[in-house]
């Protein structure tokens, strides 16, 4: 009889750990990467970690296809169904959070005071979202070609001005040896726009909107800086020194690596595989066209919906997923930017002296994140329009009025994106 106390007192006592064990409050959580394996199975181990880490919250992961997902979050945030934890590109945060489809991170910003500029997404004075990694664009150079080109190495402390970066460009087409100078990426007509060819026209002088209050785009986007720049931007394809928007999208991908082109205007997630491939490919800064040198800044990021009502959890988790130890995993198996210095010494490409570390100083040192309002959603894609537009031979003064012209008529509909 004793014995059969003790094994219900096991039994009970078992049956109360397994309650306690399986007592987490689940938490949702969206993510862009379905069909990245590799992504997939960072992001997959980061969220079994943290459920074994404690025993308040699971996170429950799903995944969908990048090309769909901002879709899908504008449908769930419409139909009320939106998770605890969202993924986001960072020019589209400002939007969702106007749009009132997340609330501010309830983490002490102080928390990422040793981050990358473009990995925090702050809005309105607040900080709403953090990435893991950031990106960067460089311009992708052979040893070998610079040397046979005559051409001086740039350098952050010195990049090309416009004048040695068009020299560049003829000495390359002139050598008869490429099909082209310099690889744009034109066939990729999406956010590679923006975030590849913006950076351009500021350092012109223009942009794409008056950053002093975010209401009207006239004067910077069809002003005198940007007249140059679209006359520049033309000459480019006029002149034969890119393909135009007709690009086959694998020449994008390869033609450098190919030998197609002298140079390309690429990011780091290719500079793994560009090197695996090509012995004295070199990273160089961007030309400074009269007002800097720079390049776009801004990747995916994590934050809590508006609609949770777990923000406590899902800060926990995001605070768990930005470790540095998860950001040098992140960095070494797709190649993008860690977030931090202390996790860019912990990967083989970005520690001091790696093959990329020069990203990571591009990245601190050029970095500018496309215009922080949330009418970038419809700025970026009339942007996208009027390159590809004056890229084919459209006008460029007719063309860039008319996108001032839509901009500032969907400020206008908007009552100028004031805060709610």
């Amino acid at each position: 009889m004793k014995m059969l106390n003790l094994t219900a007192g096991a039994l009970i006592a078992a049956t109360g750990f397994s309650s306690a064990a399986f007592a987490q409050t689940t938490l949702t959580m969206w993510y862009h990467g379905a069909g990245n394996k590799v992504e997939s199975a960072l992001i997959n181990q980061i969220i079994d970690d943290f459920n074994a880490s404690q025993s308040d919250w699971k996170v429950e992961l799903e995944s969908f296809p990048q090309n769909s997902y901002n879709d899908s979050v504008t449908a769930a945030a419409l139909a009320g169904n939106l998770p605890d934890i969202l993924d986001m590109d960072g020019p589209i945060m400002p939007n969702w959070a106007w749009s009132g489809y997340l609330q501010p991170l309830p983490i002490d910003a102080a928390q990422f005071k040793d981050f990358l500029p473009g990995t925090k997404g702050i809005y309105d004075g607040k900080l709403y979202s953090i990435g893991l990694w950031d990106a960067a664009v460089a311009l992708y150079a052979r040893k070998s070609t610079m040397e046979e080109l005559g051409l001086r190495t740039p350098t952050l402390d010195k990049p090309w001005s416009k004048d040695e970066f068009m020299a560049a460009m003829k000495a390359a087409k002139e050598s008869g040896k490429f099909d082209a100078a310099i690889d744009l990426g034109m066939s990729d007509k999406g956010e590679w726009y923006p975030y590849a060819f913006l950076p351009f026209l500021q350092s012109f002088g223009g942009d794409l909107i008056d950053r002093t209050d975010y209401q009207s785009a006239d004067g910077v986007l069809n002003g005198d800086a940007a007249l140059a720049w679209g006359d520049w931007w033309q000459s480019m394809f006029k002149n034969g020194y890119a393909p135009g928007t007709s690009e086959d999208p694998a020449d994008h991908e390869n033609g450098f690596i190919d030998g197609k082109y002298a140079f390309s205007w690429n990011g780091n997630w290719n500079a793994v595989k560009t090197m695996a491939k090509v012995e004295d490919v070199e990273f160089l800064p961007a030309p400074d066209f009269g007002n800097g040198s720079t390049i776009g800044g801004g990747s995916w990021q994590f934050g809590i919906s508006a609609a949770s009502k777990h923000a406590d959890g899902a800060a926990d988790f995001i605070k768990f997923a930005t470790q540095d130890k998860y950001l040098a995993a992140f960095s070494d198996a797709i190649g993008l930017i860690p977030a931090t210095k202390s996790a860019a010494q912990m990967t083989e490409n970005y520690k001091e002296g790696g093959p990329l570390a020069v990203f990571f100083g591009l990245s601190q040192a050029q970095a500018k994140k496309r215009p922080v309002t949330p009418g970038y959603v419809v700025e970026s894609k009339v942007f996208q329009k009027a390159a590809a537009d004056i890229a084919d031979g459209a006008d460029v003064a007719d063309t860039l009025d008319a996108a001032v012209d839509q901009i500032d008529a969907d400020i206008k509909r908007n009552d100028g994106y004031k805060t709610h």
